[in-house]
């Protein structure tokens, strides 16, 4: 009986930790889309992989009436970088003009977008620690 009491104790316990380390999630939401064609590809970025390499949790979400939200699930604790774009041709890559500029309206979480080239890490960052986020990213027009 002894044996079933502490089994169950470390079984409650285990599903506790596990919800606690594994359940963050992050909502986003764009509301500011200049058209309802195409969708929006949203990427969640390590400082390691942004804007370099395949993001480490990916999204799609189809535009109605000028708005798009994606929600990441079962994110662990760290620091992330968000960055997304509108994919008007549904071509799943960001299309780009000859001389490097953007063809596709993009942003980054925190809109706080680089005048002056691509968007940089220190500037898209932000922690997720223990509770769930929500936020809103403006695209670039």
């Amino acid at each position: 009986m002894k044996t079933i009491a502490v089994l169950i104790a470390l079984f409650i316990g285990q599903s506790y930790y596990a919800q606690s380390e594994t359940g963050l999630e992050i909502s986003v939401t764009v509301e500011n889309i200049q058209s309802d064609t195409g969708s929006l590809l949203f990427g969640v970025y390590s400082e390691k992989t942004f804007l370099k390499a395949k993001p480490e949790y990916y999204a799609q979400s189809e535009i109605s009436d000028g708005i798009a939200s994606v929600t990441f699930k079962d994110l662990p604790p760290g620091t992330y970088a968000i960055s997304c774009f509108h994919d008007k041709n549904n071509n799943s890559q960001m299309d780009f003009e000859p001389t490097g500029m953007p063809l596709e309206p993009y942003g980054i979480s925190n809109n706080n977008l680089n005048p002056n080239g691509p968007p940089v890490w220190e500037d898209a960052k932000f922690e997720l620690g223990t509770e769930s986020l929500n936020m809103t990213i403006k695209l670039s027009n």
